[in-house]
């Protein structure tokens, strides 16, 4: 497999000079920009993740103030990436970081993988780029690449062909270019080598040895085990207004969408009078029931199917918080699930 890898800096190189994207990330080198963009793109596309960088880095723009910040304020930083175990990551990292090391980013791998959140691929990404070791980070992108250019039929979530890949790699570094070589792998992945069957071999610099590629097999590459169906899950939101505030309530500090406001809710789909039934148990004297409207949203795991209920009130009961419009939008970091029926809580 080395073989095949020794001729990627070659190629690659001179490629990613002419071709790579200009993202606000690739401005420097800093180990916290670097590290701070490479947990927001897991999960999260570059065009997505651009402006949550730039708005994160204007609020918070060092290690220390990332270590200092509120947990409500990161959370509202984050509100829409998803995902949101990966703030808390970076929260916990940074305060390490200023416990630990003084408030500089450590620079060697056993360290930086060693930060809450920190897996190989940020790890090899942000020592190679920041610091020039010789550490691949192998994400999905370069996995895509790497079974393609071997045709490689081995599962690609098996812990070993990752390890294979990741040794093969480091073999191949070029001594003063690692960070420039792990971004070019990157890029061939986002750029040319695309997923789901459809690669664009005749833009390939490294067409000349993709055995996928002289054979025509680019789509059977990478082999993915079956996926489990996702579990499905009912739930009724209820918007409660009263007056011009809404009524919200902070999840569980554990569990999914961990420590954030939510919407209250119940499982299961109610009827109509059945959730005007439960807003009078819930203490805030329904009125009137205003709008209905069906979402949905997916996990990793789980699907939920969304039933939500704008209902007007005559009290605002003390299990809940009372927000404004204002106070929703600066203050209140709603997931994506129960942000969706934002439109559905503005005043008629």
């Amino acid at each position: 497999m080395t073989d095949v890898f020794a001729g990627l800096p070659g190629a690659l190189l001179p490629w990613y000079e002419k071709n790579r994207r200009d993202l606000p990330w690739r401005a420097d080198r800093e180990p916290y920009h670097v590290w701070l963009s490479e947990i927001m793109l897991q999960q999260t596309r570059v065009e997505a993740a651009r402006s949550y960088y730039l708005r994160f880095l204007a609020a918070l723009p060092s290690v220390a103030d990332l270590a200092a910040a509120g947990a409500d304020a990161l959370h509202k930083l984050w509100e829409g990436l998803g995902y949101y175990s990966r703030v808390r990551n970076l929260h916990a990292a940074a305060q390490r970081i200023e416990a630990e090391y003084g408030g500089v980013f450590p620079s060697d791998y056993a360290s930086v993988r060693a930060l809450p959140g920190v897996g190989d691929y940020t790890a090899g990404a942000v020592c190679s780029i920041c610091f020039g070791l010789p550490t691949p980070a192998v994400d999905g992108n370069v996995l895509r690449v790497c079974a393609r250019l071997t045709e490689d039929a081995s599962p690609v979530t098996d812990a070993k062909f990752r390890a294979r890949i990741a040794a093969s790699l480091a073999a191949v570094y070029p001594a003063g270019r690692c960070g420039d070589f792990t971004q070019s792998l990157m890029e061939l992945g986002a750029l040319v080598c695309l997923p789901n069957g459809a690669p664009r071999c005749d833009e390939c610099p490294c067409a000349a040895f993709c055995a996928a590629r002289a054979h025509g097999t680019a789509g059977h590459y990478p082999v993915r085990p079956e996926r489990k169906p996702r579990r499905e899950e009912k739930k009724t939101v209820f918007l409660l207004r009263c007056g011009d505030r809404w009524a919200v309530r902070k999840r569980p500090a554990r569990g999914l969408l961990a420590g954030l406001w939510e919407f209250p809710n119940l499982s299961g789909t109610l009827a109509p009078q059945e959730a005007l039934d439960a807003a009078t148990a819930m203490g805030a004297q329904p009125r009137n029931l205003e709008k209905s409207q069906e979402k949905t949203h997916v996990f990793t795991h789980v699907f939920w199917h969304l039933r939500g209920y704008t209902i007007s009130c005559a009290a605002m009961p003390e299990q809940f918080s009372w927000a404004t419009e204002e106070e929703l939008e600066r203050d209140y970091a709603l997931p994506t699930a129960f942000r969706q029926f934002r439109s559905s809580a503005e005043p008629l």
